[in-house]
């Protein structure tokens, strides 16, 4: 069954295994997708989707007024104010063409129909399982722990089945790489494959989350051409600017030659622009149009466009280079800062993982001889800096992640206080954490 508004092709697929008729779903496959009044017409005497004509309802100015009390001039920051010159009582632009062929050039892709838009990575990957997993169990995802516990939430959201196959957990052979600590187990992945036909997805998350590690393109590859797969490999992208030059190590380099390939990639990391949600796919056009025909009509919206346009503007992509190069630069120092004394001699161990992404996992070790992983102090040490107002991700549960937190690397002036504050808390007994943790609980009940 040919796929919807996609051109008839005579160009071979590669790998010559993968056929995407059969991996999304039949239901999928005959969508007749919603058309919407913006598909056909974007300019003129618009009177085609029941707009309201007379326009938005914000007030421009200081002349606001709630419960008769003058809201003050600056009461609408400059930002807002120059969005309210946009037309917000039109429905956006159904396909962003422009940010499209931004994206597209910047990644070495040839035209927009590689790319796909979505609210953050995360409605992509909800929307790569309904229209490739059926639900019901039968057939699954494939996930790599430690990793991004959203494909997990999906899963079960749309009743599907998951797989799991560990990354390696041990160090013995180095941190990162083809083989070290969180790098893929091929070898265990293909047996997985082989053994459920069922597995229409592979997950992998690169630089990992929680492990902030790179993925090799070798392993990538592998899992690509591995015959007895059918699926889908799906390579997710969120830090992939903090891995080193982008076009070397991004797969998104192998999207010209993987029809079985999806990369997935975001504003919300390098570019900063978390708060506007928008993530991006990179596939080839087969399975962008697939998308295209199953996304709501008006997902991304006119201020997020407006704001993505601008981060991705030469100024905008200068300025991003800028910030990723310090954020590395930063993340060297943390790393640096956390090895020498008195850090290893209150119990923090040496850094895991690739340190490939804007964070990095260290693991906190017993008070009494700092030479095991300590969850329950781990826990401890997490929960007090939390209640006096510094804020880690306790990953003491992950997989191959024992007594470990996660720690984003911050502004300079953010990173020196993470460093008082870690000091004085590491040396607190499991007593004088205990105590401290009282201490900031009963100050937080008597403020609230």
């Amino acid at each position: 069954m040919p796929i919807l508004g996609l051109a008839s092709s005579s160009t071979p697929v590669h790998p010559a295994h993968f056929d995407i008729e059969k991996v999304i779903r039949p239901n999928i496959l005959a969508l007749h997708p919603y058309r919407c009044a913006r598909d056909d017409y974007q300019s003129g005497i618009l009177l085609d989707a029941n707009e309201n004509a007379l326009g938005h309802s914000i007030p421009p100015s200081s002349s606001q007024k709630l419960n008769d009390s003058v809201i003050s001039p600056d009461a609408l920051h400059p930002e807002l104010q120059s969005m309210l010159g946009l037309d917000l009582h039109r429905y956006p632009d159904p396909s962003h063409d422009t940010i499209k062929r931004r994206i597209a050039h910047w990644r070495g892709l040839p035209d927009e129909k590689r790319v796909f838009l979505g609210v953050g990575s995360d409605e992509v990957i909800d929307l790569l399982m309904r229209v490739c997993v059926a639900p019901g169990g039968a057939e699954k995802i494939l996930i790599t722990p430690p990793t991004y516990g959203m494909y997990s939430v999906c899963a079960n959201v749309n009743d599907v089945g998951i797989v799991k196959v560990n990354l390696e957990l041990g160090g013995d052979k180095g941190e990162g790489g083809e083989e070290g600590r969180f790098s893929v187990v091929v070898d265990e992945v293909k047996k997985a494959l082989s053994t459920d036909p069922g597995i229409k997805l592979v997950f992998l998350c690169s630089p990992g989350n929680p492990t902030g590690t790179l993925i090799s393109l070798n392993a990538v590859r592998a899992l690509l051409e591995y015959e007895p797969f059918k699926g889908i490999v799906v390579v997710d992208e969120a830090y992939i600017d903090f891995a080193g030059d982008a076009s070397k190590v991004s797969a998104a380099a192998l999207v010209e030659e993987y029809a079985n390939l999806v990369v997935l990639q975001t504003l919300s990391k390098s570019f900063g622009l978390a708060a506007i949600r928008l993530g991006v796919a990179l596939a080839q056009p087969p399975l962008i149009q697939v998308l295209t025909n199953t996304k709501a009509p008006y997902n991304i919206s006119t201020p997020t466009a407006q704001l993505a346009l601008a981060a991705l503007s030469p100024q905008g992509m200068a300025g991003m280079h800028t910030k990723s190069c310090t954020l590395v630069s930063s993340r060297t120092q943390l790393l640096s800062a956390l090895a020498q004394s008195p850090f290893p001699e209150l119990g923090i161990g040496k850094a895991i993982g690739g340190n490939d992404a804007n964070f990095i996992v260290v693991p906190i070790l017993d008070k009494a001889t700092s030479s095991r992983p300590d969850n329950k102090r781990s826990e401890m040490v997490y929960t007090v800096l939390a209640e006096g107002g510094l804020v880690v991700r306790f990953r003491g549960r992950e997989a191959g992640c024992e007594g470990c937190v996660r720690i984003t690397v911050g502004t300079e002036e953010e990173n020196r206080v993470l460093l008082e504050r870690l000091e004085g808390v590491l040396e607190l007994d499991e007593e004088g954490l205990d105590g401290a943790l009282r201490v900031l609980l009963g100050k937080r009940a008597g403020e609230s």
